[in-house]
C-alpha cells in the first residue's frame, strides 16, 4: 500500500467520498490507496476467483469476489478476494447481489505485491479474524508462500505441496505448488 493519502473525520465520512482507481481503504481514520496491480498479483488473483467460484457458485455454497469493498469493524477495506458463504451474501428481492458489504468476508486472501506494506496487509487480516473471518490466505509470490491465519491459532507457512485450508463447505483441494503454478498461465 501506498502513504496514506488524507485523513478524514469519520467512516462515515469516507464511505461518502467517490470511489478512487486503484481502490482506497479506510483504516485507522487514514486513508490508504491501495497500488495497482501488475501481473502476478492479477493472474492469482483472477485464478483463484474462477477456481473458488468453479467449486462453489453452482451448489449455492459461496462466492469469490475480487476488489470488492468490504466495510465492517470500524474499516472500510478491499481485501484482493474477499470469499462469502452464500448465506451471508446481501441480496434483494430479486435475488441480485446488493452493493454494500457490511460485515467481514468468511474468507479472506491478499497477495503482497512490491508496493504493498506487508504489516499493513496483516493487520487487515488479523482485523478480518477479529470481526468474524474464518480463514485469511496472505499470499508471497517471492518466496512461493502462503501464510495460513485463522482465528485463535497461530499462523501456519505453507510451502510446496501443504493442503491450504478453505471454508468447510466448500469441496475443494488446493496446495501452495498448485496456486503458484497457476503464474505459468498453462492450461
Amino acid at each position: 500500500m501506498t502513504a496514506a493519502v488524507s485523513k478524514v473525520t469519520s467512516l462515515e465520512a469516507f464511505l461518502k467520498l467517490p470511489e478512487t482507481t486503484p481502490a482506497s481503504e479506510y483504516i485507522d481514520g487514514q486513508i490508504i490507496q491501495k497500488p495497482m496491480p501488475k501481473g502476478r498479483h492479477s493472474s492469482l488473483q483472477g485464478e483463484l476467483c474462477a477456481h473458488i467460484n468453479m467449486e462453489s457458485k453452482a451448489s449455492k455454497t459461496a462466492y469469490a469476489f475480487p476488489e470488492l469493498r468490504c466495510t465492517f469493524g470500524g474499516r472500510s477495506i478491499v481485501p484482493d478476494v474477499a470469499v462469502f458463504k452464500w448465506q451471508n451474501i446481501p441480496f434483494d428481492e430479486k435475488e441480485q447481489v446488493l452493493d454494500n458489504f457490511n460485515r467481514a468476508p468468511d474468507w479472506m486472501i491478499e497477495i503482497l505485491s512490491p508496493e504493498k506494506k506487508s504489516n499493513k496487509v496483516l493487520g487487515n487480516l488479523l482485523h478480518a479474524l477479529k470481526y468474524g473471518t474464518q480463514i485469511g490466505w496472505f499470499i508471497e509470490p517471492d518466496d512461493f508462500s502462503i501464510l495460513a491465519l485463522t482465528p485463535q491459532q497461530l499462523p501456519v507457512l505453507m510451502t510446496g505441496s501443504d493442503r491450504l485450508p478453505v471454508l468447510s463447505e466448500i469441496d475443494m483441494e488446493l496446495n501452495v505448488s498448485e496456486v503458484f503454478g497457476w503464474l505459468s498461465l498453462e492450461v
